[in-house]
């Protein structure tokens, strides 16, 4: 065997290797892919590198959320970096604080594809920040790859939501808590801005149009706020089936904490939340919210082969006593979706990479499977968690996969 017949045959070998292992589409190398062919855009892309971002809130009081995806999409980059990058070229990342700010988030994404022109974002955590950038992204024809779960009512060409929309996290978790406790009075409580709102108006129309129950009480707390004492005494007051729970951010510590201390703990009181995973509990204390249920998409300790090696190898970058959360795995899967949709494009262009994922099956996700829908959003299941004082959340409820439905008829 020759030199060149040599090189092929490795190459061959180490492409099946890695198709068989359910990774990539076939391995590829910049020799194949000339920058004038795969870039006809002016992005941040050469012969060997390609240009990305991470945004986030490193600090403000979002940050004890979204530190968790800043370091998943990190080891997903250095993963995807060690198996040979997108197209050949390694993938190099520009990082920027959002600061729990949302003018600053827009800021910071015109920054990153005016001035860095970057192939991709990924970032952003709250409705707000999401809502601030994406005039920027549809503006500069920008990639958006958002992780968390949110109010839906939106669709983008610019965006792909690897996190859940309403119908697959607030309708199908409150039809669960219906059945499961016969619940049929609810009072809500959320942090003040669009998401918990807007999630909120869509609970009260399932609870009150759907489910035939009540709401008998509805709040809002400022974003960082840590006094809940009135909230908590109209709660002893009304007695609610259900506490329907979207706070977020370093709040939450102080309401649970306070909730606790006011001795309404999970044997007096029932509560479903869709804010809060294990990252929120590692600042709260597993024992300030012991028997409390979460609706969520992932928790660390489902049992899958995905997700065991995905704890292994997070745990291995970040410490062994970090810990991995709904966005987290979420933030995970969107390097893994762009470089899918760079790969099947055979093109770094936005337009190319959008038009190419749609259709696109993740079956290497740590939650299991997912599958791209033409509108952007993410066909997967439906969790809900009972947290332990260790932390973890015991899975007692998983649905069968939900195509997202990010307009849901009556709920506008």
């Amino acid at each position: 065997m020759n030199v060149l017949n040599r090189r092929r045959f490795i190459r061959t070998a180490l492409s099946g290797a890695l198709l068989a292992a359910g990774f990539i589409s076939g391995m590829t190398m910049a020799a194949d892919f000339a920058t004038s062919k795969v870039n006809t855009t002016g992005l941040a892309v050469t012969d060997k590198t390609v240009k990305v971002g991470i945004l986030h809130s490193s600090t403000g009081t979002m940050a004890i959320s979204e530190t968790g995806s800043i370091q998943a999409e990190k080891l997903a980059i250095s993963q995807i970096n060690a198996m040979g990058g997108v197209l050949g070229r390694k993938i190099e990342i520009i990082q920027e604080d959002g600061a729990s700010d949302w003018p600053t988030f827009a800021e910071k994404s015109k920054k990153l594809l005016e001035n860095d022109h970057v192939a991709a974002v990924f970032g952003c955590w709250t409705s707000a920040s999401r809502k601030a950038a994406l005039p920027v992204f549809e503006k500069d024809n920008g990639l958006l790859f958002y992780p968390t779960f949110y109010e839906g009512l939106e669709q983008s060409k610019n965006v792909f939501y690897t996190g859940q929309e309403a119908t697959q996290q607030i309708l199908a978790g409150l039809d669960w808590i219906a059945k499961e406790k016969k619940a049929k009075t609810y009072y809500l409580i959320g942090s003040d801005y669009i998401w918990p709102r807007t999630s909120m108006k869509i609970a009260r129309k399932h609870i009150e149009q759907h489910l035939g129950g009540k709401v008998v009480g509805e709040e809002y707390v400022a974003l960082g706020d840590t006094q809940f004492g009135s909230v908590i005494n109209k709660i002893k007051l009304k007695k609610p089936d259900v506490i329907y729970a979207a706070v977020v951010g370093g709040s939450n510590v102080a309401w649970f904490k306070q909730l606790n201390a006011a001795g309404l703990n999970s044997k007096k009181q029932t509560m479903l939340t869709i804010s809060v995973t294990e990252d929120e509990v590692l600042g709260i204390g597993g024992e300030n919210l012991e028997g409390f249920y979460s609706a969520m998409k992932y928790f660390q300790s489902l049992k899958n082969p995905n997700n065991e090696k995905f704890v292994k190898d997070f745990k291995k970058m970040w410490g062994p006593k970090s810990v991995i959360g709904d966005v987290t795995q979420a933030a995970y899967e969107g390097p893994w979706l762009w470089k899918a949709a760079v790969e099947r494009a055979g093109s770094f262009d936005v337009d190319k990479a959008v038009a190419a994922l749609p259709g696109y099956e993740l079956k290497t996700a740590p939650e299991g499977y997912v599958k791209v829908d033409p509108n952007h959003h993410l066909e997967s299941k439906l969790r809900v968690g009972k947290w332990k004082a260790d932390g973890q959340a015991e899975v007692v409820y998983e649905s069968e996969l939900i195509k997202p439905d990010p307009f849901p008829k009556g709920y506008q």
